[in-house]
């Protein structure tokens, strides 16, 4: 008989419930013991995942090809709005997001940055100088905004917009792509199509392993080595000196083998292979052994 903690696990990994068998008490019931009933087995879980082939994300991480990017969607979004299911306001107000942010990149936050410069000069002047008069405090004045173009066709002049432009452009763009009249062709003319994230190379790929022991129990630490969008669980096998049985398939990453060590000292070995749909994907990892027992 084990002590029972808040943490305590059955013999398959899983949390001990209120209505467990096994509890008492004085504490766990173990293999061996009077009254001791096997857990259930573990049920594998099914995890969620995205298209085995996904896109990146389509907007720039930085400023200068940010701008680029939102001109483009501003100049050329008027051409396809019929088609994708963007409504005219909508399309207009899109614009008028883009142009604002636009502005705001190229124009006021230079100027802005340029200003602060001139406050720590003028922070330097005020605290030593060899001029004869009053200290004035620098004022920032922002760029104007660019005015309309009064031509046949021309644009308005760019005003300043609701919070949250960039999240109601992106939410424009989703819906253009959720559209029945969305071709890849639009996607890339808008630049709305980000460039295709490669999966794992199943030839070489395997789980990577670490077993360690803490508190009585076997820690089995995995990962999804950076490709879980393509990934279902991690299937695993022990050692314990008659040969590889199943331990768990497992959906989350690591797991606790609470399994009893024997009395002598014994060797037992750990591996791993990912699975996909139910079939084993890649290869073992390299195993792992540990020493458990008195």
């Amino acid at each position: 008989m084990k002590p029972l903690f808040w943490d305590s696990v059955d013999e398959n990994g899983q949390p001990y419930r209120y209505d467990s068998p096994n509890i008492t008490w004085d504490g766990i019931l173990e293999p061996g013991d009077v009254g001791y009933v096997p857990p259930e087995p573990a049920i594998t879980k099914t995890k969620n995942k995205t298209k085995p082939m996904k896109h990146t994300d389509f907007y720039p991480t930085n400023k200068p090809a940010q701008i680029i990017w939102l001109e483009n969607l501003r100049n050329k979004i008027a051409n396809h709005a019929a088609v994708v299911g963007v409504s005219p306001a909508d399309c207009a107000a899109r614009i008028a997001d883009a142009r604002w942010l636009i502005y705001l990149y190229v124009s006021w936050l230079p100027a802005q940055r340029e200003w602060s410069k001139s406050c720590t000069e003028a922070l330097k002047l005020a605290e030593s100088s060899t001029n004869d008069k009053l200290f004035v405090l620098p004022t920032f004045v922002p760029p104007n905004p660019p005015a309309a173009d009064l031509t046949p066709g021309g644009l308005p002049a760019v005003v300043p917009v609701k919070e949250g432009a960039l999240d109601r452009i992106f939410t424009t763009v989703q819906e253009i792509k959720d559209d029945p009249g969305f071709t890849p062709e639009i996607g890339t003319d808008l630049g709305i199509i980000g460039s295709q994230a490669s999966g794992p190379d199943w030839a070489t790929l395997a789980p990577e392993l670490k077993v360690t022991i803490l508190n009585g129990q076997i820690f089995v630490t995995w990962g999804w080595g950076g490709y879980t969008d393509w990934l279902d669980a991690c299937e695993l096998q022990v050692d314990r000196g008659a040969g590889w049985v199943p331990l768990v398939v497992d959906t989350t990453p690591n797991y606790i083998d609470t399994t009893p060590f024997p009395a002598t000292l014994t060797q037992w070995k750990f591996r791993g292979i990912y699975n996909v749909d139910g079939q084993r994907k890649g290869n073992w990892s390299a195993i792992q052994t540990i020493v458990v027992g008195a």
